[in-house]
C-alpha cells in the first residue's frame, strides 16, 4: 500500500488483528469435511498461491466454502470475518449486493440457471483461508456474484486489501418510497466531475466516444500495459461443459459487444496503459480536484475505517494527486453507458454501467504495484532466503 509506512504501520496491526480473531472464530466453528474447502495452505505453498491468485466476479465458483453450506451461526462468523475487512460503509454495500441476488432472479424470470438449481444465490458466496490467522504469512478471499475481496496478512499486518471488486446488477431498483443504488455514489460523484470539464480538458479525460462493455483489467492477477478488456467467456473457472451455457455465455457476450460497437482496434484504444491515458489532476481546478479526492476516497473507503482515513490524507498531498489521471468513456446523462478510470502509480479504478440497458455496473479498486500483496510476499521470500 501507498501511504506512509510510519503511519500505517500501527492500522495495518490493529485490522490485521482483528481479521486473525474472526477468522480463528469461524475456523473453529467448522467440521472436518467444512475445513477442507475453507482452508488451503499458506500462501507461500506454490499451489496455493496459485488458487489465492484466481479471483472473479462472474457468478462462478469463487473457490472456498459457500454460506449455502454453513449453518446460521458459521454463517454469522463469516460475515464477522468479511466485515473486518470493510469499513461500516464497505460492508453494507457488500451486503446489499449479496441481498439484490434476489432481486436479479426476478428480473431475469427465474429462469437463468448457470449449471446449478437457482441461478442467482445469496447462498453461493465463498470463503476460503489461505494458512493459518496467527502465521506470518496468511491470507483471506471472500467472493461471489460481484463480489471479490482479498486480503494478504505478513508479519501481523494487512499488506494488502486489493483486488476489490463491487458490482451492481440491477444497479438501480425500486423501493418503496425510493431507489436503491448500490454503487450510485461513484457513479454520480464521477458524473460530476467529467461534466464540470470546460471542452478542452474533457477531450483530455475523453478515453472514447463509446463506452467498453466491461472493465479493462478484467479478473487478471496483475496489470500490464496494452491489456485488453477480457471477453465474457474467460471469466469463469473453467469452461461450461453443457452446450446451452456455452451458447448462453457467447450470447451475453455477443450482445454487449453489439451494443458498444467496439472492434478490435477500440478495445486496443482503451487498453490499460503506462503512462495512463486520459486528464491528469494537476490539469483540474480546485474544485475539480476536490471531486476527484472525493471520488477515490468512495473506493479506497471500502478498506476498514482507519485504514481508509490513511489512504484519504494520502491523497490529499498535492503531488501524490497530480500523478493521477481520469478518463471518461459513453455518454454523460445517467441512465446511459458509461465508463471511467482513475489511474496513478499505486491506484487503478475502474467502473462500467452498460449491460441491461445501462443498469447493471462493475466497480474495481486496484494497486497495480501490490495487488494481493505481491511486492510485500516478494519481498518476505528475498529475506528469507538470506
Amino acid at each position: 500500500m501507498s501511504p506512509d509506512e510510519a503511519t500505517l504501520a500501527p492500522v495495518r496491526e490493529l485490522v490485521a488483528t482483528d481479521m486473525a480473531a474472526c477468522a480463528a472464530a469461524w475456523l473453529e466453528s467448522l467440521a472436518p469435511d467444512q475445513l477442507t474447502r475453507a482452508q488451503f495452505d499458506s500462501p507461500l505453498a506454490a499451489d496455493a498461491e496459485a488458487e489465492r491468485l484466481r479471483w472473479f466476479y462472474t457468478p462462478t465458483d469463487h473457490g472456498g466454502l459457500a454460506l449455502r453450506d454453513q449453518t446460521a451461526r458459521q454463517q454469522g462468523l463469516a460475515m464477522r470475518l468479511v466485515a473486518s475487512g470493510l469499513s461500516e460503509a464497505g460492508y453494507t454495500t457488500v451486503a446489499t449486493v449479496m441481498g439484490s441476488e434476489n432481486v436479479l432472479d426476478q428480473v431475469e424470470g427465474w429462469h437463468v440457471r448457470w449449471g446449478r438449481d437457482r441461478g442467482r444465490d445469496p447462498g453461493l458466496y465463498w470463503l476460503r483461508l489461505f494458512g493459518h490467522p496467527g502465521d506470518f504469512v496468511w491470507g483471506w478471499r471472500f467472493g461471489g456474484h460481484h463480489i471479490s475481496l482479498n486480503n494478504l496478512i505478513i508479519g501481523g499486518c494487512i499488506v494488502s486489501t486489493t483486488p476489490c471488486f463491487i458490482g451492481a446488477d440491477p444497479a438501480s431498483a425500486a423501493l418503496l418510497g425510493g431507489t436503491l443504488r448500490p454503487l450510485g455514489g461513484p457513479e454520480a460523484a464521477a458524473r460530476h466531475l467529467a461534466r464540470s470539464l470546460d471542452s478542452d480538458r474533457y477531450r483530455a479525460a475523453l478515453l472514447h466516444e463509446s463506452a467498453v462493455s466491461d472493465i479493462v483489467s478484467g479478473n487478471r492477477p496483475t496489470i500490464a500495459h496494452g491489456d485488453v478488456m477480457m471477453h465474457m467467456q474467460d471469466l469463469w473457472r473453467g469452461t461450461f461443459t453443457d452446450p446451452a451455457l456455452r451458447d448462453l455465455v457467447d450470447e451475453v457476450d455477443r450482445r454487449a459487444e453489439e451494443n458498444s460497437g467496439y472492434t478490435e482496434a477500440d478495445h486496443t484504444a482503451m487498453a490499460i496503459s503506462l503512462p495512463p491515458k486520459g486528464l491528469a489532476a494537476r490539469d483540474l481546478d480546485p474544485a475539480q480536484r476536490h471531486t476527484l479526492r472525493q471520488l477515490i476516497s468512495l473506493y479506497t473507503g471500502r478498506a476498514p475505517s482507519a485504514l481508509a482515513d490513511v489512504h484519504a490524507a494520502h491523497y490529499e498531498a498535492d503531488d501524490v494527486l497530480d500523478e493521477v489521471h481520469f478518463g471518461w468513456a459513453g455518454s454523460l446523462r445517467a441512465g446511459e453507458p458509461h465508463y471511467y478510470r482513475i489511474q496513478g502509480p499505486r491506484l487503478l479504478i475502474e467502473y462500467d454501467n452498460t449491460q441491461r440497458h445501462a443498469n447493471h455496473a462493475h466497480s474495481v479498486w486496484r494497486d497495480p504495484r501490490s495487488d494481493f500483496g505481491l511486492d510485500s510476499l516478494a519481498e518476505h521470500r528475498r529475506r528469507s532466503a538470506h
